[in-house]
């Protein structure tokens, strides 16, 4: 089960900090930041290892078991971000 970012995260990129598999993407220095409007999680690399949820300000970083009914979308979304 990995975790997922959902709409009402800011972009802070604080946890693309303290991710120890780097899958939170993209990085501030990428090509591409500044047009998303979101980060994503890569759902094959998450170890679920939860590093990125208290560090997240926006409480935007739930696991897929806890994710709300109707925020459901935003899994497929970041899966799809790595699947482009």
């Amino acid at each position: 089960m990995a975790y997922g970012i959902t709409d009402s995260a800011i972009k802070d990129a604080l946890c693309v900090d303290v991710c120890p598999t780097d899958c939170i993407l993209p990085k501030q220095d990428e090509p591409g930041f500044e047009e998303v409007t979101q980060l994503c999680v890569d759902p094959v690399e998450c170890i679920d290892c939860g590093a990125c949820v208290p560090i997240c300000t926006s409480d935007s970083i739930p696991s897929e078991a806890d994710i709300p009914e109707h925020k459901k979308a935003f899994i497929e979304s970041n899966a799809a971000y790595f699947n482009n």
